[in-house]
């Protein structure tokens, strides 16, 4: 039995061993490799510039023509309600549908800043990244992007 134990340990040992290596590459401490600080980030990069301003990413027409569509039918049901006469009704209808568009542009210029960053990563590469919160980001930050979003690195 104790023969059969030390069999097994002096098998296993080299393999005990080896887990101990740290001096070789892509071992922490080495200077390179996965504990390293110099490990290479594909996606990391240093921040150019910041746009702010971006908006929402809706085309500009959208807010006013949403609004647009609302506004002429909730217009268009008030008068069905209100009024016999088909030439109010389509009054009714473009009044509501102008107001609609008009409070719907609004809307949309007042929601959510968004910002732009421009990303210089590590290969050479310029990404533009668009999202509507910095989170500390400057220019010349270091940023990773994943899920396409900048965070501090």
């Amino acid at each position: 039995m104790k023969s059969r134990i030390l069999a097994i340990a002096i098998a296993l040992s080299p393999l005990a061993l080896a887990g101990c290596a740290t001096s070789g590459p892509g071992y922490a401490g080495s200077g390179t490799g996965y504990g390293s600080s110099q490990t290479t980030c594909y996606d990391c990069g240093t921040v150019t510039r910041i746009e702010q301003g971006a908006g929402s990413r809706a085309p500009n027409a959208t807010g006013a023509v949403v609004g647009a569509v609302i506004g002429g039918l909730a217009a268009r049901e008030l008068a069905d309600n209100r009024t016999d006469s088909e030439g109010r009704k389509n009054t009714a209808t473009v009044a509501g549908a102008a107001a609609g568009g008009v409070i719907g542009n609004a809307i949309q210029n007042r929601a959510g800043t968004g910002y732009n960053i421009f990303v210089r990563m590590r290969d050479g590469r310029e990404i533009v990244v668009s999202q509507d919160d910095l989170n500390g980001i400057r220019e010349g930050s270091t940023v990773r992007i994943v899920n396409n979003r900048a965070t501090l690195r």
